[in-house]
């Protein structure tokens, strides 16, 4: 069973985001993870990009492919993860805690229009 915390919000791409004291944390789900396979190469936005909801912020690749990662929301990146660009294998060993990709300026509002859990595990469900 895919792991699906009920504690953020998910876009259809595979991204989770999360909100955490006036920031929206932002990485890829355990799903997309573990569809990638072993990640070995992550790309992100210096902090102060501007990223633009749906549209890629950065990139994850593995030893299957290269995906794109979208932002499931508008604004301004306040910091992205070096340790995950440096040790990248993080996004597939602890993809909601210390694989994290970016937090980016914005309040928790930001998320009513994504995903819940329930609709994302639903989503992927549909998927396998």
């Amino acid at each position: 069973m895919t792991n699906v915390p009920d504690d953020r919000r998910y876009t259809k791409e595979h991204e989770w985001a999360k909100a955490d004291s006036g920031r929206i944390v932002v990485g890829i789900t355990d799903f997309a993870q573990d569809q990638l396979g072993d990640v070995v190469f992550v790309g992100l936005p210096e902090p102060g990009a501007a990223v633009e909801a749906g549209k890629p912020l950065g990139e994850v690749e593995s030893t299957k492919s290269v995906s794109d990662v979208y932002s499931p929301i508008s604004g301004k990146v306040l910091e992205k993860n070096a340790e995950v660009e440096s040790t990248p294998e993080l996004i597939n060993s602890d993809p909601y805690g210390q694989g994290w990709l970016v937090a980016i300026e914005g309040a928790s509002d930001v998320l009513d229009g994504l995903m819940t859990a329930a609709d994302y595990q639903a989503l992927i469900a549909d998927e396998h």
